[in-house]
C-alpha cells in the first residue's frame, strides 16, 4: 500500500556545497512526512484508534526548551537531542499520542480502546513501520515511544552539514 523508504536511496539529498553550515533549517514537515501523518491518523482511525499528532516540526528554540526540561528547568527529561540534533529540526519527524472516548490525550502504550486484545499503541506504531516510519520505540539506548521519524538515509551530521531529502523527488507519490 505504502511504499517502503529505501535506507540507503540513489540521489535523494540536496546538498550546499558552498557552505553548508549555513543552508537554513526548514520551517514545516517535509511533503511525504505530511503525507504518512495524515495517512497514519487515517488508517488508525479504520481501526478505531483515535490518534493525535503532539509535535511535529520542531523550531531550534522549543528544543532548546524542551531539552532544558528536567536539567536546567522543572520536569522530567523528555529529550536527549540538543537543538540542531533531532529529526523534529528538519522536519523528519512527528509525535503521536492517543485521545480517550472522553477527550483526554493520554500516552499509554498498553490502552486498548478498540477492544481487539492489542495495544493501541503498538498497532499504531506498526502502521506507521508498515508506512516507512522509524519508531522510537525499537531504540536500544533511550525508548522514545512516540516518537517516528522518517531519515531518508541522512544522518543527524549530514543534516548538519546542509543535506536535505530531495522534495521533487517524492512530489509525485
Amino acid at each position: 500500500m505504502f511504499p517502503r523508504i529505501d535506507p540507503n536511496p540513489a540521489p535523494v539529498v540536496q546538498t550546499n556545497t558552498e557552505n553548508s553550515e549555513e543552508t537554513p533549517l526548514p520551517t514545516m514537515l517535509h511533503p511525504l512526512v505530511e503525507k504518512y501523518k495524515d495517512d497514519l491518523v487515517a488508517q488508525a482511525e479504520q481501526k478505531g484508534i483515535d490518534v493525535v499528532i503532539t509535535e511535529g516540526h520542531r523550531t531550534e528554540e522549543r528544543q532548546k526548551k524542551l531539552y532544558a526540561q528536567g536539567r536546567s528547568t522543572e520536569g522530567n527529561i523528555v529529550t536527549y537531542a540538543k537543538a540542531g540534533e533531532s529529526y523534529h529540526n528538519y522536519g523528519l519527524a512527528i509525535d503521536f499520542a492517543l485521545r480517550t472516548e472522553g477527550g483526554d490525550v493520554v500516552w499509554d502504550t498498553q490502552r486498548d480502546d478498540n477492544g481487539n486484545g492489542k495495544a493501541d499503541w503498538l498497532e499504531v506504531a506498526r502502521i506507521a513501520k508498515d508506512m516507512g516510519f522509524e519508531w522510537g520505540g525499537d531504540w536500544t539506548n533511550f525508548k522514545d515511544y512516540p516518537h517516528l521519524q522518517m531519515d531518508f538515509g541522512l544522518t543527524i551530521r549530514d543534516l548538519k552539514r546542509g543535506e536535505r531529502p530531495q522534495i521533487s523527488e517524492y512530489a509525485d507519490e
